[in-house]
């Protein structure tokens, strides 16, 4: 994938999000980190109190265990919706013409839902892989081999 010079690079996944610049050019890009977020979510089993509710006088009279909420993915879903609102909040202030995201498939698969007109307009490419633990060179690497 060919990252042109000033393209916006988006790195998240469903609770760490960089904002990265390439100040190099599209054969040798220069990704520079412009911005962090990152979000403490615990696992889903830290954020619960109580054991799954039940429900009884289904067939036979026998009990059921309800659906339980992952807490944890709700809050990375609310993570990807809030990169989603920067994304169109930087596109709207023209801050970028091009961009790339690269993020795990469920990650990216919920930040498409909040994709803004303007910022599907100047979508260059996305990578549905996990590349927040790389460092940078690495990134830059993967992102001009895929």
């Amino acid at each position: 994938m060919q990252i042109a010079n000033n393209t916006l690079v988006v790195v998240a996944d469903g609770r760490k999000a960089l904002f990265l610049r390439n100040e190099g050019d599209a054969t040798h890009p220069n990704l520079i980190v412009e911005h962090a977020e990152e979000q403490v979510n615990p696992a889903d089993r830290d954020q619960k109190t109580d054991a799954p509710g039940r429900a009884s006088g289904g067939i036979g009279g026998r009990q059921s265990s309800m659906d339980e909420v992952d807490f944890h993915q709700q809050e990375e879903d609310r993570f990807a919706a809030e990169v989603g609102a920067m994304l169109k909040k930087r596109a709207l202030a023209n801050e970028f013409e091009k961009l790339i995201i690269a993020a795990p498939a469920k990650t990216l698969g919920e930040l498409r839902k909040h994709y803004h007109v303007e910022v599907e307009n100047r979508l260059a490419g996305e990578l549905a892989k996990d590349l927040t633990g790389h460092p940078i060179p690495e990134i830059e690497k993967l992102l001009s081999a895929a």
